[in-house]
């Protein structure tokens, strides 16, 4: 499993809630909508989806942090 981090970085309001409203668009209509755990900031990713999700990503650069975590095993606490 892949464990992303991510964070919208855009200057201006009216910018900022552009690339959000299209980013949460494409995130929602990708492959990745279907990702076991999601929430606004992080996304667990299976490994077959690795590539796809580095790409979409990259879609982005300049106007997104991200991070990627492999991990063995996630648990829920609550």
């Amino acid at each position: 499993m892949l464990l992303y981090v991510y964070d919208l970085k855009i200057k201006g309001l009216k910018a900022y809630n552009t690339l959000k409203r299209r980013f949460y668009y494409n995130l929602a209509k990708s492959k990745l909508s279907g990702a076991p755990f999601r929430t606004k900031s992080v996304l667990v990713v299976s490994d077959e989806l690795e590539v796809f999700a580095d790409n979409f990503f990259k879609q982005y650069s300049g106007f997104i942090e991200v991070y990627k975590a492999r991990t063995t095993s996630i648990i829920q606490i609550n």
